[in-house]
């Protein structure tokens, strides 16, 4: 099973990743939106490069092409877009794979696609955007953790006090935006995160050390 760092923070462009890249950070998501094609693609290959100079692995959500063009090594789908993508090619270019899931047949069509990471959420309820799903809770993620043998991150509405509970449940890794992208101080916040984590960093079983 692919090993995650149990921090997972998902950022909107790299001045965010140029801003909290030094505090740290193992594994980011880069998630872009609505931008022209140009810009998104001069946007992973500049997050290629600070993800190197870091030590950071970096995932791309959403624009599989781009990422494959650019040489990512990690893309991350939701549904509609595992929907409409070439996963045989995106396998051809050695890149990892992670499938947002919601319920019991997005986990279905998910696993067709033998991902690196399986998304679950929301675990809480989340103020990021409108859910047409209502919140999971822990007990899905202890469940969606015994009907897979690949990583499992849990996601939406995720604070540092709720994030051990969500790791404690069975995420191998626990994925933040609103907690860190409208805190008045982003980089204590990161630096918080990353030190409530510590305790599951490198394991990918989900439970801590003992």
């Amino acid at each position: 099973m692919l090993s995650l760092d149990p921090f997972y923070p998902i950022l909107p462009d790299t001045g965010w990743l140029t801003r909290l890249l030094p505090l740290g950070i193992k594994l980011v998501q880069l998630r872009i939106k609505e931008k022209p094609a140009t810009v998104v693609g001069e946007e992973i290959a500049k997050a290629i490069v600070l993800c190197r100079a870091h030590g950071c692995e970096l995932v791309i959500n959403d624009y599989w092409r781009e990422a494959v063009e650019q040489g990512a090594r990690f893309v991350h789908l939701g549904q509609e877009d595992l929907a409409a993508a070439d996963v045989s090619a995106i396998r051809a270019a050695r890149i990892r794979l992670g499938v947002s899931t919601h319920t019991f047949e997005e986990l279905d069509a998910a696993l067709a696609a033998r991902p690196d990471y399986v998304a679950l959420g929301p675990i809480y309820a989340t103020s990021l955007k409108a859910m047409p799903w209502a919140p999971q809770g822990l007990p899905r993620l202890a469940e969606w953790r015994a009907r897979i043998d690949c990583a499992l991150v849990a996601i939406g509405g995720l604070t540092a006090e709720r994030a051990p509970l969500a790791l404690a449940a069975g995420a191998d890794s626990v994925a933040v935006i609103t907690d860190i992208v409208t805190s008045q101080d982003p980089e204590e916040r990161v630096r918080r995160w990353i030190a409530l984590t510590a305790p599951w960093r490198h394991l990918s079983t989900g439970s801590p050390q003992g």
